[in-house]
């Protein structure tokens, strides 16, 4: 029986084929679509040619429905995810389970040392690392220098309520489509809830007192609802009530804000002349306080990659981890896109960097702001809980979001303000009595 040489090679072929499909490892990465993630996708050329036997597929997700899906995922231990954006809020609870992989043992070339500490803190359950920070951040003020000399004003570095709403009220414009003031409406633990929770900490409220009870009813919370309400309706844009960070950004970008009181990390996207109308009229501030109130609205924060536990493809997640918050991929993004729009925040040697602090105008105040928010006592009174703009129990990612809902709902004008504290009191006791935090 003869063969054909071209059959020969073809199965020669065929089985060439086999062995590198068979060498070849898929991750699917879940993450965010905040724009450092999305570059990152941008860069990968970078991955697949130090890593050509694995193949990264991405599931990116608005933030609301990220959150949702990587939690039912790793609860019900579904398997869609090889890797995990989530932050710190859900690593410390997702590790203490055993629902997380532990990064204690990357390379020294790594230099997890190098790792900025209260980010780090953030991410460390019984001394192990259960995420790696891809940035981390604080919030603060961006506002117009523009608009602020135009209306013969000056943003104090440390400004009060007061002085923020004096600053909305002379920028605003609406006959030219200029809004005072942009701050996030649309409802979420991680959305509303946690710019509202850092408002209420600088006016002297918490969520819970001692004994876990909610704490809706007091007068911080009545002030800072009031005071949010009396910004957006006054000074803010149209169909607050549905913009989030992305949204936010977006108007900033195009000129529509006179001031943004945010994530620290929208600061090289705000100041990107590629990307922003106003980009060389940007000034920055501390989070503001109430006056005689030792505590800012500035929060702590690290989007970060995780591994869930039971994923068949440990190593190679690792690897991709290892080279996305590494200095290997900072000096890359360097390189293509310039200092000033590194991923921020996680890192001790980037700010001691005379290129970064060069290029990036921010950068001082983003780790001042960072290092300023302390997770373990994030109110001016003592509380039973850990977490400046989050409350660290498994029961606040649906209680914070509820809670959200309702000042959202405030925001639209469909409750008001008195009635969503109300709705947020009452909805909270309830949970927690369900929980057992109260009888």
């Amino acid at each position: 029986m003869t063969i054909s040489i071209r059959a020969l090679l073809g199965a020669c072929a065929l089985g060439a084929l086999a062995t590198a499909a068979a060498a070849e490892t898929t991750i699917t990465v879940a993450t965010v679509n905040n724009g450092d993630m999305v570059r990152m996708q941008g860069l990968m050329d970078d991955f697949n040619k130090l890593h050509p036997d694995i193949k990264v597929e991405w599931v990116t997700l608005e933030e609301n429905v990220l959150r949702q899906k990587v939690t039912t995922d790793i609860a019900t231990k579904g398997g869609q995810f090889d890797v995990l954006t989530i932050g710190t809020y859900e690593v410390p609870i997702w590790g203490k389970q055993g629902w997380l992989v532990p990064l204690d043992d990357m390379p020294d070339s790594y230099d997890v040392n190098d790792l900025l500490p209260a980010i780090r803190k953030g991410l460390t359950v019984d001394g192990k690392l259960y995420a790696a920070p891809f940035y981390g951040e604080s919030s603060f003020v961006m506002y117009r220098k523009d608009l602020m000399e135009k209306a013969g004003m000056e943003m104090p570095e440390k400004p009060t309520w007061s002085d923020i709403e004096k600053a909305a009220a002379a920028m605003t414009d609406k006959e030219n489509g200029i809004y005072g003031i942009c701050l996030r409406g649309k409802a979420g633990w991680g959305e509303n809830a946690a710019f509202l929770t850092t408002m209420d900490n600088s006016m002297g409220g918490r969520w819970f007192d001692m004994d876990w009870k909610p704490q809706f009813d007091t007068a911080p919370w009545k002030e800072t609802i009031t005071r949010y309400l009396d910004l957006m309706n006054n000074y803010g844009p149209p169909g607050a009530s549905s913009n989030g960070f992305n949204e936010n950004l977006a108007l900033f970008q195009q000129g529509k804000c006179g001031m943004w009181i945010d994530a620290t990390v929208a600061a090289s996207f705000v100041t990107n002349p590629k990307d922003s109308t106003v980009a060389d009229k940007v000034g920055f501030a501390l989070a503001p306080n109430k006056e005689g109130v030792d505590k800012r609205a500035n929060w702590l924060w690290a989007w970060s990659l995780a591994i869930p536990a039971g994923t068949q493809k440990e190593e190679a997640a690792k690897t991709f981890i290892e080279w996305a918050t590494s200095k290997h991929y900072t000096e890359l993004v360097a390189e293509k896109e310039g200092w000033a729009n590194v991923p921020p925040g996680t890192r001790t040697s980037l700010y001691e960097n005379p290129k970064y602090l060069e290029a990036a105008p921010f950068a001082k105040l983003t780790l001042d702001s960072i290092n300023a928010a302390d997770p373990t006592h994030p109110a001016v009174e003592d509380v039973p809980y850990t977490g400046v703009q989050f409350v660290a129990i498994p029961e606040f990612q649906a209680i914070g979001t509820a809670v959200g809902q309702q000042f959202s709902a405030a925001l639209a004008g469909q409750i008001s303000g008195e009635q969503a504290l109300q709705n947020a009191q009452s909805l909270t006791e309830r949970e927690m009595k369900k929980a057992g935090y109260i009888k």
